[in-house]
């Protein structure tokens, strides 16, 4: 048994697969057991931040792998330590950092961050609700789910947590805080929900008036962080200092890892929060090789450069193809074409894989583009050839 039907007999079917099977990767290209060359406009969805094959990846982590893998939280992780520090130094914030395996777990981590918080408050009154945004995604664990403010999401799993409120937008956001509201989670550009970037000045606002009010501002940077917006964080393009931030994807470039930064350094005490793999040798040495490629590509300006390409050739392919995109959206390598409707959306993402480009589907009709950060300008040019080819055929 073989390929397609050894998934489906023994892998649980929560996955709509095509069946091509991937063999091998140097940068933004990859390589099918065929032969056949595709380009990569999606990245493992924004994972593989410093490309397939990256050999200075590969060498850090089989480096790691021949002394140590694992050896759990109870004792000192020093490349754990230099990740932490890593990030805080970066970003510029006052923080610390716990280290889970994921997205999802990070946000676990976050709110329980916020739900202790409120406990801890010294009001009459407990503070347990926390705000995310209609169209927000953040995570697939139980909690997380019910984080996440898409109704289509919620079928079956219940019953869940309480004390989630959704905002319609951030104006919404301003009337749904109360007296029991601890904390607000979103992101400043919506992945699943378009690639929607938030209003700068409206975030500001908000900051400001949850500081004043003594709710938590925490922004889900799972796949807005690690340079995937210009900056190291989005938080930073938009000038805020978040209490919380939760970061994992393009963080070791394929590894699992996640984290939960905050400006609450002692919030947890011993026992109150904790991971068996999280922040283990492999997964932050892989982060720090990750850290320290990107932070070049970024002072040398190689990465700005990119976006303006990347960003000139969408807002080209809108103007040539009028009839099937009404505009590009996002920012950073973090882009989005709009479809005129759903039928376009699919037609443009199945016939840009016919030609052996990989790009993804995300809300509002939007094809999404999540390339890696170290894109070369001729993979860039081929890829969009490739597109440009497949949209002739729509």
């Amino acid at each position: 048994m073989m390929g397609e039907a050894l998934d489906k007999e023994y892998v649980l079917h929560s996955y709509g697969r095509n069946y091509v099977q991937f063999t091998q990767g140097k940068n933004a290209t990859l390589w099918d057991s065929e032969g056949k060359d595709y380009i990569d406009f999606a990245s493992g969805i924004a994972v593989c931040s410093v490309g397939h094959g990256n050999e200075r990846l590969a060498g850090a982590i089989c480096d790691q792998a021949k002394k140590l893998i694992h050896t759990s939280n109870l004792y000192y992780i020093e490349p754990q330590a230099r990740l932490a520090e890593k990030l805080v130094k970066l970003s510029g914030y006052d923080m610390r950092v716990f280290f889970a395996n994921s997205g999802a777990e990070a946000n676990e981590g976050a709110i329980k961050i916020a739900r202790k918080f409120g406990e801890s408050h010294e009001g009459e009154v407990k503070r347990y609700k926390i705000i995310t945004l209609e169209s927000s995604f953040h995570g697939r664990t139980i909690t997380a789910l019910k984080a996440t403010g898409q109704e289509k999401m919620h079928h079956y799993f219940g019953p869940y947590p309480d004390g989630f409120v959704y905002a319609k937008n951030l104006d919404h956001v301003f009337e749904l805080v109360d007296e029991k509201t601890c904390a607000v989670l979103l992101e400043l550009v919506q992945g699943e929900g378009g690639i929607e970037p938030q209003d700068r000045e409206g975030i500001k606002k908000l900051e400001r008036f949850l500081k004043e009010r003594g709710v938590l501002l925490m922004v889900d940077e799972v796949q807005t962080g690690i340079y995937r917006s210009g900056e190291l964080f989005a938080s930073q393009a938009y000038g805020i200092v978040p209490d919380v931030i939760t970061v994992a994807k393009g963080l070791a470039g394929g590894v699992p890892i996640g984290a939960v930064m905050t400006t609450l350094k002692d919030i947890f005490a011993p026992g109150d929060h904790g991971s068996t793999f999280g922040g283990n040798f492999l997964s932050t040495r892989a982060g720090l090789e990750v850290l320290s490629i990107l932070e070049s590509l970024y002072q040398e300006g190689t990465l700005q450069k990119s976006i303006d390409r990347f960003s000139a050739e969408l807002r080209a392919l809108c103007v040539e193809f009028p009839s099937l995109f009404e505009c590009e959206v996002g920012f950073g390598l973090m882009r989005g074409i709009r479809a005129k409707s759903a039928e376009i959306q699919k037609s443009v993402i199945d016939e840009a894989f016919k030609k052996r480009v990989l790009v993804l589907r995300s809300g509002r009709n939007t094809v999404r583009f999540l390339p890696p950060l170290t894109l070369s300008e001729r993979e860039m040019q081929e890829g969009f050839s490739r597109l440009r080819e497949a949209l002739k055929g729509i």
